[in-house]
């Protein structure tokens, strides 16, 4: 029988392997799995000079965030800032060493450290500021940037249901970043919902075998908490414009029979509820879920389910959860045929910035970078104009690139902007009311015109 690697509490089986300066990865997607007791007793703990690793750093005061918020913390390798205020807050005033990283190399680095692999090649951030002192190589005439693996001196996971054998069943969009972290960490300990005995989880179940785990602990008193409730009715009548809600409908004319296709944060994530009838499409979110269904009745809510942009959400027949890993493996091996993104800026060659704007805003690239790349077709949907009136459609974006000349289409609240081959805009479709005159005075780079 496998030993006992059964401890009485979080602290517990924390003690006797915590020190300052060390490096620590902890599974999660925004709230969504994150391991809250065992992040309670780190932060209890009171070990400072703190390396952490995971897709994000919690929101302010909560998850990871809490140790941001006592000084724990000198550094972050992470895929994104998000709503975490503290987090940005200590980065914009260099309170805070902060490594931002893509969401699907951050996911394949923690899988390359736990598998002894030293490093590998991506086109992720490939001629953005986060490729900048890194090894460039080409194949077959693509560039690839050269990516370290990660390995942590602790990892933290959060499971549904554990044995005394350290064996792990995830549940649904809970799995997220939590099986890579379980493999890269010298020491790995797991907390979970449900402590059962060996024996007791079919092995066809297992998404993470004991052999990765070396300290389990029953978890108690959840908070599970929903950053964005969302729920069927209420999403939408209350936050969107008709604007937003054409600019959804139009890029929902861009669905195809049979595609798979990624909705990114903002007005994409409309696009779901314009899909035209008798088009079947299955829609896959980054943090591990291909087949997102619609927002869900008030009583089907559920914290263990939850989109990319970290709304509570539900599946549709036929879907199926996995880890970030094999979700950027579908993205990165040109499986998604369409992805529609949000901008900041966009240019004439479809070079696309949706990530940060220098000394204001750092939200991080997320899954963006890997998208670009990866999905066949990228759309972006977005405003024309920022909120200072400035355009973001620019003959060259002075914002940091989140992919270059990888856009195809723009869809804004006056017009429809499809990139030539070899860069350059035509404007194809005035939205209703917009003019040609208000078009070009809001469009700081030009375009031909070819109105059907």
């Amino acid at each position: 029988m496998p030993f006992n690697k059964v401890y009485s509490s979080a602290g517990a089986a924390l003690a006797g392997i915590l020190r300052n300066d060390m490096t620590v990865a902890a599974g999660g997607f925004g709230l969504c799995g994150i391991p809250e007791n065992l992040i309670g007793a780190l932060r209890d703990s009171r070990v400072t000079g703190l390396t952490i690793v995971g897709n994000n750093a919690g929101v302010d005061g909560f998850g990871m965030g809490a140790l941001l918020r006592t000084g724990q913390v000198k550094r972050v390798l992470a895929s994104y800032v998000g709503e975490n205020k503290e987090f940005e807050r200590q980065v914009l005033k260099g309170e805070l060493e902060l490594e931002l990283v893509p969401q699907g190399t951050l996911a394949e680095r923690i899988r390359a450290g736990g598998a002894g692999i030293a490093g590998f090649y991506t086109r992720a951030a490939v001629g953005t500021e986060l490729s900048v002192g890194k090894k460039i190589r080409s194949f077959s005439g693509i560039d690839y940037v050269l990516e370290e693996a990660i390995c942590a001196d602790i990892s933290l996971v959060k499971a549904w249901k554990g044995d005394r054998a350290g064996n792990l069943v995830y549940r649904k969009t809970a799995r997220n970043f939590n099986p890579v972290i379980a493999t890269c960490g010298a020491v790995t300990i797991a907390e979970v919902e449900h402590l059962v005995n060996v024996g007791e989880i079919d092995p066809d179940d297992v998404h993470t075998p004991g052999i990765f785990v070396h300290r389990i602990v029953q978890g108690a008193n959840y908070e599970k908490r929903i950053e964005f409730r969302t729920v069927l009715g209420s999403a939408l009548s209350n936050r969107e414009s008709p604007i937003r809600e054409w600019m959804a409908r139009r890029a929902a004319q861009e669905l195809k029979d049979g595609f798979y296709v990624n909705l990114g944060i903002g007005i994409p994530t409309l696009v779901a509820n314009f899909i035209p009838k008798g088009i079947n499409v299955t829609l896959q979110s980054e943090n591990g879920l291909l087949g997102t269904g619609p927002f869900p009745s008030e009583d089907r809510v559920d914290a263990d389910l939850i989109n990319a942009g970290k709304q509570t959400i539900s599946t549709v027949p036929g879907s199926s959860f996995f880890s970030s890993a094999d979700s950027f493996s579908m993205i990165r091996g040109g499986h998604i045929d369409l992805a529609f993104l949000g901008a900041l800026q966009v240019s004439e060659n479809g070079d696309i910035a949706n990530w940060a704007v220098p000394d204001r805003m750092v939200k991080g690239p997320g899954g963006a970078m890997d998208l670009v790349v990866g999905a066949k077709r990228i759309v972006a949907v977005m405003e024309h104009c920022a909120k200072d009136g400035s355009p973001k459609l620019v003959k060259v974006c002075t914002l940091p690139v989140t992919g270059k000349q990888v856009v195809k289409m723009i869809i804004t609240e006056l017009c429809v902007f499809e990139v030539e081959e070899r860069g350059g805009l035509v404007l194809r479709e005035l939205s209703p009311g917009a003019s040609l005159d208000e078009i070009k005075a809001k469009t700081e780079c030009g375009f031909r015109i070819n109105l059907s």
